[in-house]
């Protein structure tokens, strides 16, 4: 039980619990005045999704809040008491995801609840649609008539929601033949005449869409046919609406015709096929399954054209961007991948979720799609392959613009300027050049030169250094700029963050230039020692 306090005209108490229903008496009558009217809670299963756990009211707005016992907050303005917003407190796995509305504008989502998230994509401002009795585990959008929606569940029954109408999602066709739970659906792809429907009983179905909507009417089932031997987990229709295909537990995936004819049976799969998808542009089916692969299927010859691999455990969704050329999937690995289908290759992996990924969903122009798993998140992405593009392009000529101021300090002998610049280019062949110049000059310029640079530009210095004393032609002047920069060290002047890995760099390489050249000490003493012996000789003749 939950109540709160209402002030109106005198002193109101408003009473919420268990059943879902909110009640406002008047404490000078002791009198009940208001009842919130739900035909929602007279179903047991929804009594517990509504059970209220907390009622708060804001005076200065005169709204009051309803907290559920699923963390779900609804907001009702209090002159209608009719419900503002609602806000989703809390999200178990979520097991599917579709994109609705024009242009994309909200987003449905099945979680492990009875309820169906309809979230604004924009806001993400969230309305519950109640109506399943049991938890919802498939979601199914229309391409032709983005208001329409279809949910099925663990109650053995489908939903069809006209989703922006008078009011928000509103159930107009229920099907009710299944025997078990039903665990995918699909619309046509051409018109809105036709879903279909398949379930854990092993049965395909389809029904038709009536051109005239009635809440809670019932949907006709067209035909049906026992389709596998073993639960099917996911349905689709062809681009043209004329074959259907499923997937199953019993490792086949099958083809039928729209009137549930079947056409073949895909075998190959070591386990059970979790999802099925049909090529936006060819005449392929593509399967995804426990066994980890993705396999490429001709629907003409029946044959296993491609297999894919790439994931470590279930592949649970899979889907066709790019037109046909990419595939995008999602798996128990807890990993989204893009996949070349020509090459089938693997060219990105995105590891944003931490547990199974059960939900994706590719909006129509592929700009974006969406992902969902058993860790509750719900992750939003976006093709950002354009920008970066544009990006690299920008590089690009601030790279060749830099390149040729580089080149005019050069000219105008401003060496200071250069060797700032090569060093922010990260130009170690370059920057060596410079420094070269500024040693014919003196050294005491090349101390005058460094001094003047930032200590961030010194630390890219000593990083230019370790490479150029890999090479005995360049120790030289790597081992000149290393002692004036270990000057600078001791005075405090240079403060490196990096210098432990440095030194490990320079200091074998260091110690090998120093005995080739105390060698070659050796030998131009020995040289000196033989020609100052051989003078007294040469004098006596």
């Amino acid at each position: 039980m939950a109540n709160g306090g209402v002030e109106s005209e005198g002193i109101h108490v408003a009473s919420g619990g268990s059943n879902g229903v909110i009640r406002i008496w008047e404490l000078s009558k002791s009198k009940e005045i208001f009842v919130q009217t739900n035909s929602l809670v007279t179903k047991a299963k929804e009594k517990e999704s509504l059970a209220i756990q907390k009622l708060l009211f804001n005076r200065e707005r005169d709204t009051f809040a309803v907290v559920t016992v699923e963390q779900n907050i609804v907001l009702h303005d209090l002159s209608t008491f009719g419900s503002s917003r609602q806000f989703v407190g809390f999200s178990d796995e979520i097991l599917d995801v579709v994109f609705v509305g024009k242009n994309h504008s909200h987003v449905a989502v099945a979680t492990n609840s009875a309820d169906i998230k309809l979230y604004e994509s924009a806001t993400m401002n969230c309305t519950l649609l109640k109506g399943h009795t049991d938890l919802v585990l498939a979601l199914g959008a229309s391409k032709v008539n983005c208001n329409l929606l279809l949910s099925s569940a663990k109650d053995n029954t489908l939903r069809l929601w006209l989703l922006f109408a008078e009011k928000i999602g509103v159930c107009v066709g229920i099907g009710m033949a299944h025997t078990g739970s039903v665990d995918s659906v699909a619309f046509s792809n051409l018109t809105a005449g036709f879903a279909v429907s398949a379930s854990q009983d092993m049965c395909l179905k389809i029904w038709n869409i009536p051109l005239k909507f009635e809440e809670d009417a019932n949907l006709l089932c067209k035909c049906t046919e026992i389709a596998h031997q073993k639960g099917i987990n996911s349905v689709t229709v062809s681009p043209n609406d004329k074959i259907i295909a499923t997937g199953s537990q019993d490792k086949t995936a099958k083809l039928w015709t729209d009137s549930l004819e079947l056409i073949g049976v895909l075998h190959g799969h070591k386990r059970g096929i979790w999802c099925v998808r049909f090529s936006p542009v060819d005449q392929i089916l593509l399967t995804s399954s426990t066994d980890g692969t993705i396999k490429l299927w001709s629907i003409t010859t029946f044959n296993c054209l491609k297999t894919i691999e790439g994931h470590d455990a279930s592949v649970h969704r899979a889907e066709f961007i790019s037109n046909g050329m990419q595939i995008l999937s999602g798996g128990a690995d807890g990993l989204i991948k893009l996949f070349n289908l020509k090459t089938a290759e693997c060219i990105n992996t995105f590891d944003q979720h931490e547990a199974r990924v059960w939900a994706l969903a590719v909006n129509q122009d592929e700009s974006g799609f969406i992902t969902g798993g058993a860790d509750s998140l719900l992750i939003k992405w976006q093709d950002v392959t354009e920008d970066k593009q544009r990006e690299k392009a920008n590089e690009n000529n601030k790279r060749i613009l830099q390149d040729q101021q580089l080149y005019n300090y050069l000219q105008n002998d401003d060496l200071l300027k250069a060797l700032k610049l090569a060093l922010n280019l990260e130009r170690p062949l370059r920057t060596l050049g410079i420094v070269q110049r500024i040693i014919k000059k003196g050294d005491y310029g090349l101390i005058d030169t460094i001094h003047q640079l930032r200590n961030d530009q010194k630390e890219a210095l000593l990083k230019c250094v370790t490479d150029w004393n890999t090479n005995s032609h360049n120790c030289h002047s790597a081992q000149l700029v290393l002692h004036i920069l270990l000057k600078e060290l001791q005075t405090g002047q240079f403060r490196p963050v990096g210098l432990h890995n440095a030194i490990e760099g320079i200091l074998p390489y260091t110690e090998r230039h120093f005995k080739r050249l105390t060698k070659l000490m050796q030998d131009l003493h020995f040289i000196n020692y033989t020609i100052n012996c051989m003078q007294p000789h040469a004098e006596n003749k």
